[in-house]
């Protein structure tokens, strides 16, 4: 069993277990029950009424929050031509074709964070998907990572671009900005997950589509939302 840290069980007692708090309580609740003494992330957790085995209700896609994440991403762009040159232009930290794929495959290079991808390369980086399939990296055009544009999907991620997807249980895991973002920016990155989530029900869900959603800082408790604070 996890030992929990003092400052972990202190920040534990201003949360009521059970209870679900209004959006802008939750944030001022999460600020409050920051415990790490870096800037931390503020995550999200929604738990969606969704059976993943079929394969319409798995979802995966991306979206950018209005105020951006706070977190800076190493971005690997995987193409040629012109489409190479207009990344370099809009600042992606690395760029390249076959050469970029030999890297991480026989040198076990890893200095990225996401991998964008033109559709003529995929072919070529599908031959290590065995490499970046468990790592995440695959660039998937469900979230935007492979696209004929993707000096676009850079500025996109720079400003702050959410990739998420369900995982086998029907939740969705995310981040909507930083501990030090103020209350307003988080109440509004928030706002715009949950609407663009709810608008992703699949047509074969019935019923509630959300079932429930919380908020925490990095290593802080998690916060319930109640649903009623959003217009969905």
């Amino acid at each position: 069993m996890r030992k929990l840290s003092k400052k972990y069980v202190e920040a534990s007692k201003k949360v009521e277990k059970n209870q679900e708090y209004s959006l802008e309580e939750a944030i001022k609740l999460v600020k409050d029950t920051s415990i790490t003494k870096f800037d931390g992330s503020v995550d999200f957790a929604m738990k969606l009424n969704v059976d993943t085995k079929k394969a319409d209700q798995q979802l995966r896609g991306s979206f950018v929050l209005p105020h951006g994440t706070g977190k800076t991403k190493r971005i690997l762009v995987i193409a040629k031509g012109a489409a190479a040159e207009e990344a370099k232009k809009v600042g992606a930290d690395y760029v390249g074709d076959v050469d970029m794929i030999d890297k991480i495959q026989k040198e076990n290079w890893f200095d990225f964070d996401v991998i964008v991808a033109t559709p003529d390369m995929m072919p070529a980086l599908g031959k290590i998907g065995k490499i970046l399939g468990p790592k995440g990296l695959m660039p998937n055009p469900k979230t935007n990572t492979v696209t004929p544009t993707p000096a676009k999907a850079v500025l996109d991620i720079q400003k702050g671009m959410v990739e998420f997807r369900t995982d086998t249980y029907g939740n969705i895991h995310g981040i909507i900005g930083k501990v030090s973002f103020s209350e307003t920016d988080l109440k509004e990155n928030m706002e715009y997950v949950v609407s663009t989530i709810s608008k992703l029900k699949p047509s074969t869900v019935k019923g509630k589509f959300i079932e429930s959603i919380s908020l925490s800082a990095t290593m802080g408790p998690g916060i319930r939302v109640d649903k009623n604070s959003f217009d969905i």
